[in-house]
Parts: C-alpha cells; sequence; structure tokens
C-alpha cells in the first residue's frame, strides 16, 4: 500500500510499504477514506524527529472502511463506516473505565514513561504505524472505533478522531462560568472548534492569533478576534472590566511564535544524534512557552488555563511566583477521545452543523500531495488552515 512516511526532520514522502495484517485477534483492518494531517503532526516533522525513526507511517486522524476483523472482535463487520480514535484504547482498564483513555493502562508505553499508545506518533507512544496510509491495522477493535452512518459526507465525521474532542476537553478543562469569558490562544484547527464549542456554551469568545486567515475563519463564526502581538495580555484584560478573561486556552503548544531562546534550542536539537536529542528532550527547558506564558499572564486571578497544546520538554521554565500569587488552576492532557464522543457525535449529526464541521477544511488533496501539504501547512502559506487526505 501506499503511505506517507517520516524519512528526516522536513522530510516526509508516500512511499509502497506492506499492507497491514490481523495480528491479534482484537484487531482490525480499515480502508482509509480520508485522513487529515494535524497540527501536532508538525511536531514529528520540527521538534520530536529525534523520537522517529526513517520510514515510520505517521497521521493520527483518520476514518474509513472496516475491510476484516479478528476473530475476536463482535461489533464490527466488514463494511462498517468507522473513525478512529488517535489514542488507542482498551476500554475496560482502570484508567479507561474512569474515562481517561489516553493513560490506558493496557496501551501504555511504559518503556517511555508516556500514557496510551497513539496511532503515528513516535517511539514516545509506540511507534505504531499510522493512518496517512491506504489502509491501517486498528488495536482493540471492539471499543476504539466510532461507527458511524454513511448519509453524511466524511468532514462531518473526520474530526471526531482527535480536533474535535481535543477541542471540547480543552474548553470542559477550562471549565469557564455560565456567561464568562474565555480566551483561545491559537486559532488552528483546535482552536477554531474551541472557540465554537466556547460560543455553542454561551461563553464570550475571544480568539488570538497572529494570521489574518485564521482570524477570519473565527470571526464567520461570531468569535471576537485580537492579534497576537506585544501587549495582547494588556488589551485582554481592557477587554474584560481590567481583570482578563475568567480562563484561556492554550492551543498553541512548543512551537509558539516570540519564543527566539527556545527557538534556537529546537535548531540545536536537530544537530545532535538521536539519543543526545532524547537525553536533552527528557532533562532540559526545550519548549517555545510564549503562549503559555502569555495565557498565565493574561488569565484574571482564580482562573484557569487549559492546555491542549502539545508540549515536549522536561523541565520547561514556569512562573510559579504568579501562577500561585494568581491562584491558576492549569489542567491540560492528551485527549481522552472516546469519554467525548457520546456528548459530540449528536452535534456532529445535527443538520444545522452548530459546530461548523464543514467550515474548517481550506485544503483537500490525494496522498501523494501530503509531503507538500506538510510545508505548506507548516509555514501557514496559501491560507492554509485544515489538511485532508483522501488515499
Amino acid at each position: 500500500m501506499k503511505a506517507l512516511t517520516w524519512q528526516g526532520k522536513r522530510s516526509v514522502s508516500v512511499e509502497n510499504v506492506p499492507d497491514p495484517i490481523i495480528q491479534e485477534p482484537t484487531d482490525a483492518i480499515i480502508r482509509i477514506t480520508s485522513t487529515a494531517i494535524c497540527g501536532s503532526d508538525l511536531h514529528l516533522y520540527e521538534v520530536l524527529g529525534p523520537y522517529m525513526h526513517k520510514g515510520d507511517v505517521i497521521g493520527h486522524e483518520p476514518m474509513g472502511i472496516v475491510e476484516e476483523v479478528g476473530s475476536s472482535v463482535t461489533n464490527l463487520s466488514k463494511g462498517d463506516r468507522v473513525v478512529i480514535p488517535f489514542n488507542i484504547a482498551c476500554g475496560t482498564c482502570f484508567m479507561c473505565q474512569r474515562g481517561l483513555q489516553s493513560q490506558c493502562e493496557t496501551t501504555q508505553v511504559k518503556d517511555k514513561g508516556s500514557g496510551a499508545a497513539l496511532f503515528g506518533y513516535s517511539e514516545l507512544y509506540g511507534s505504531v504505524p499510522g493512518g496517512q496510509a491506504e489502509y491501517l491495522r486498528v488495536p482493540y477493535a471492539d471499543y476504539g472505533p466510532i461507527k458511524v452512518g454513511t448519509e453524511l459526507p466524511d468532514e462531518r465525521y473526520l474530526f471526531l478522531s482527535d480536533i474535535l474532542p481535543t477541542a471540547w476537553q480543552a474548553v470542559k478543562y477550562a471549565d469557564t462560568e455560565a456567561g464568562g469569558a474565555l480566551a483561545v490562544f491559537g486559532l488552528g484547527p483546535v482552536g477554531q472548534f474551541a472557540t465554537r464549542i466556547g460560543k455553542h456554551f454561551g461563553l464570550r469568545v475571544i480568539g488570538v492569533d497572529p494570521v489574518p486567515e485564521r482570524r477570519a475563519m473565527a470571526a464567520r463564526h461570531g468569535i471576537e478576534t485580537m492579534d497576537y502581538a506585544k501587549g495582547i495580555a494588556d488589551e485582554l484584560r481592557e477587554a474584560t472590566d481590567g481583570r482578563g478573561p475568567d480562563s484561556v486556552i492554550d492551543a498553541v503548544g512548543m512551537e509558539a511564535h516570540g519564543s527566539p531562546i527556545a527557538g534556537f534550542a529546537h535548531q540545536a536539537l536537530g544537530l545532535l544524534p538521536d539519543k543526545l536529542a532524547q537525553k536533552a528532550m527528557e532533562t532540559a527547558g526545550v519548549d517555545r512557552l510564549a503562549a503559555l506564558h502569555t495565557s498565565i499572564d493574561a488569565v484574571r486571578r482564580g482562573g484557569t488555563v487549559s492546555l491542549s497544546g502539545v508540549y515536549g520538554g522536561q523541565a520547561s521554565p514556569m512562573p510559579l511566583l504568579s501562577m500561585f500569587d494568581k491562584q491558576i488552576q492549569l489542567r491540560m492532557g492528551q485527549c481522552n477521545v472516546r469519554n467525548w464522543t457520546d456528548q459530540l457525535l449528536p452535534l456532529v449529526e445535527d443538520e444545522a452543523d452548530p459546530l461548523g464541521t464543514m467550515d474548517l477544511v481550506t485544503h483537500r488533496v490525494g496522498l501523494d500531495e501530503a509531503p507538500a501539504m506538510y510545508e505548506t501547512f507548516q509555514k501557514k502559506e496559501d491560507g492554509c488552515i485544515k489538511v485532508v487526505l483522501q488515499p
């Protein structure tokens, strides 16, 4: 089959690789019909390269048609249409039973001290072949795949794999009081959905991003927007009675703009042998923290900062004096996708499309064009906000 493979820093290519096969009786094989490029895929393209291996199949936002099921799979049949959550969870362990599927004890990557295995996301999360491919092997197929109808287009369902529940969890974790103000830093795909979900819950939502096209998309959905620039925390306070927003979501993560020293660290990591680079990430502060530190500065006293952006440095410096003094609550973590499915599926299938799933994708291309789209997406060129690949 054809699959998008990691070849090196800022280098991915479509190659012919072996078709996946049933390895365990709980497996299923899915023929991919749509698969998206996620903002966190760009971390593999750049910063997390030391944990990648040449030829790794990447991607973790797929959906498609069931082609084959293992002998123990009872709730899927050939021909079913399914969305595949990005985290691999068993559904029965201590963590899964508590809605913490991203911490599944059955699939935890214990030799790396990581949570549940993820599709297509590096040695840190199990080196499981990903979904930017023609076919995908899905473990624990009786639990993970989300069966969906056949009437609506892929794009109404596809984002149940990651970015829609990730945004939902970010808003839930932000725990903004009814009628309160929620600021969202970063209007990429997760940030776009987070602003719409906040508005759906009746909040005043302010989206912050330096890219005009991203602000314009948010504004189409009735979101107040601000440019991300020096003094943005003061601007947010001025817009919220001098206090700051009740909650802030950081949907940016480790590659935030405005962090020149950490940006240099990212470049230096790329010059080290993989094992040394891994050691540096596991012991040093290599995240670009401008968005996170600004979120902490901007949120009101007693407010909450919710992190959905991915961070990878073990010793990234934090302004603990300010955090303690301001009595800030901080919530974060990989999304527990299946925990939110039952709440999101009715909204996705609503004729009115209240979360705007059909107004997110800016580029639809074949799998062969994926390498060029990675570069376009990373550079934020051509108004690129969300890319869907069709194998």
